[in-house]
């Protein structure tokens, strides 16, 4: 039997609705991608029961579109070495990132019962804490979340992206580059599936940011991505009061406090994160053509360049 957390009844009858997730398929899915794991030379992976469970729900059971977002996954371990190595949550630079609560998952559901994220763009002050920094930080959050969140991995996620505070110097971080591979590692390599972003306080400069993003997502991510401006009560209609933090009119708990949970939470997993980064991909033992940062990353026509008046 697969060692897996036991979904409660109504997410086993969503996982089967929604996601063609079959208890009595799941042990020889597992067993079939563990065994093409095997055959793979050039990954050094996971393998272990509750962290594959994650990919086969993301890609509803897909097997070949497991395999490819499991190649993506560890793939991006070794193109982007500054998001995906040194993942030490103590590290001086990253409990500097981990004390701002940038990214906090919140304990109560949409009405959809749905996960909710708050993502506070503007909190971290750019000319001390890189963008790089802030992404290595957020994605500790979300390999927690793979692991744990039953719910966010077959209902998926709601965001709310609160960008007061940030400014052209927050924009002028996320360079084409970094875009980039912070869209196709979240999108391409993740496991994750977005159901809503939903931005308040967007500051007029990062129309650009947006636009240029656009190019990078499929169109139904786009159509899922919301503006509110400074409307609050707009915001209710989507993700309700009783599940936002106090900061933002709701009645669930502070930022404050979420971020000093989460915070504990990633330094509990310090020990897997250090460990992790010995998962990932070997290029030079990939059969056929490596893949280099060009084929993942490379930018092309008339977006090279992204300026700021």
């Amino acid at each position: 039997m697969p060692n897996l957390r036991p979904l409660s009844p109504e997410l086993q009858e969503i996982a089967k609705k929604e996601l063609g997730e079959d208890p009595n398929r799941v042990e020889r899915d597992l067993e079939s991608i563990k065994e093409w794991l095997k055959k793979q030379p050039h990954l050094k992976t996971r393998t272990d029961d509750q962290f594959l469970i994650a990919f086969l729900r993301g890609c509803k059971f897909s097997l070949e579109r497991t395999k490819e977002k499991l190649d993506m996954f560890y793939t991006m371990r070794t193109a982007l070495p500054e998001y995906f190595s040194k993942r030490d949550p103590m590290d001086p630079e990253m409990q500097e990132v981990l004390k701002l609560g940038l990214i906090v998952p919140l304990p109560g559901l949409d009405d959809q019962g749905r996960r909710v994220l708050v993502n506070r763009v503007g909190g971290a002050d750019p000319d001390k804490i890189s963008i790089q920094t802030v992404m290595k930080a957020n994605y500790l959050l979300w390999d927690i979340m793979m692991l744990e969140d039953d719910v966010g991995m077959v209902k998926g996620y709601v965001g709310l992206a609160d960008l007061k505070g940030a400014t052209v110097a927050h924009a002028m971080q996320m360079t084409p580059s970094i875009m980039k591979k912070t869209m196709t590692c979240f999108y391409e390599a993740y496991p994750i599936r977005v159901k809503g972003w939903h931005y308040i306080h967007v500051h007029p400069i990062f129309d650009k940011l947006f636009l240029f993003a656009s190019q990078f997502v499929k169109e139904k991510i786009i159509r899922r991505v919301h503006f509110h401006g400074d409307n609050m009560e707009s915001v209710y209609q989507h993700i309700p009061k009783s599940v936002l933090p106090k900061d933002y009119g709701g009645d669930g708990p502070s930022v404050e406090e979420l971020t000093a949970e989460w915070k504990k939470k990633i330094e509990s997993y310090r020990d897997y994160f250090l460990e992790d980064s010995k998962y990932c991909s070997n290029e030079k033992k990939r059969p056929g053509k490596p893949k280099s940062s060009e084929d993942l990353f490379g930018l092309e026509g008339s977006f090279r360049q992204l300026t700021f008046d």
